[in-house]
């Protein structure tokens, strides 16, 4: 199962998703331009990651094709952020990859925007202390979980948090941010809906901005989250 979905979003961005489940040489003949993409594979990267890398620029094309733009080589900057190689603006865009998802999207130029899909497990946790900060883990411990129609399991919280965490390195586009100081999160009470919003703040060179972060589940064990 290939392109799932294509979601318009409130204000013109749209959210895309794919369930990977072909191999490599399958998705190769789905590029516009192959030759063009095949110096740009990551070396390193394995059978899976290559799928995943392919499938994600594909689903880039359905996005451009949905939004009635051009297709334009998809390139990424020393940052690593993807953004569109052609003449004139060009649609911001932001992409992720985990397990058999990749999830993309594709909002006006110039709008700042990311995107994080996650498997859920329990590394989050195991780290949590590490991006977490001391407001936010005072949070956690307050959070009741009510019933299997919420976020249930700490597994699957933290994981979430984390995925929101990296939605706003994305966004904020900057290197050397500290997870715990620059990206924050404003925990709301329970019960979490599996499908919601949580409040943020990006912390940048002594300016706040003020954001939501929006999550859903694509599939059981998994977790995303974007903001524009």
């Amino acid at each position: 199962m290939p392109l799932h979905t294509i979601t318009p979003l409130p204000g013109g961005p749209r959210l895309g998703l794919w369930h990977l489940t072909e191999p490599v040489a399958d998705l190769w003949p789905l590029l516009a331009d192959a030759a063009a993409y095949a110096p740009l594979l990551p070396a390193r990267a394995d059978g899976p990651r290559q799928a995943q890398w392919l499938a994600g620029r594909v689903l880039v094309q359905h996005l451009l094709a949905a939004a009635g733009q051009p297709l334009a080589p998809l390139r990424n900057d020393e940052t690593g952020r993807p953004f569109f190689a052609g003449p004139g603006p060009q649609p911001a865009v932001s992409l992720s990859h985990s397990g058999a998802w990749v999830a993309a999207l594709l909002a006006a130029p110039g709008t700042a925007l990311g995107i994080d899909v996650e498997v859920v497990r329990d590394k989050a946790l195991r780290i949590a202390r590490k991006f977490l900060n001391a407001d936010e883990l005072a949070a956690l411990a307050v959070t009741k979980l009510e019933n299997t129609s919420e976020i249930t399991s700490e597994v699957e919280r933290y994981s979430l948090l984390w995925s929101a965490k990296e939605t706003l390195y994305k966004l904020a586009g900057q290197r050397g941010l500290i997870f715990r100081d620059n990206l924050l999160l404003d925990l709301p009470p329970a019960p979490w809906p599996p499908a919601g919003q949580l409040p943020a703040r990006l912390y940048l060179a002594g300016a706040i901005s003020r954001h939501q972060i929006c999550y859903l589940r694509p599939a059981a064990g998994y977790v995303l989250t974007y903001c524009c």
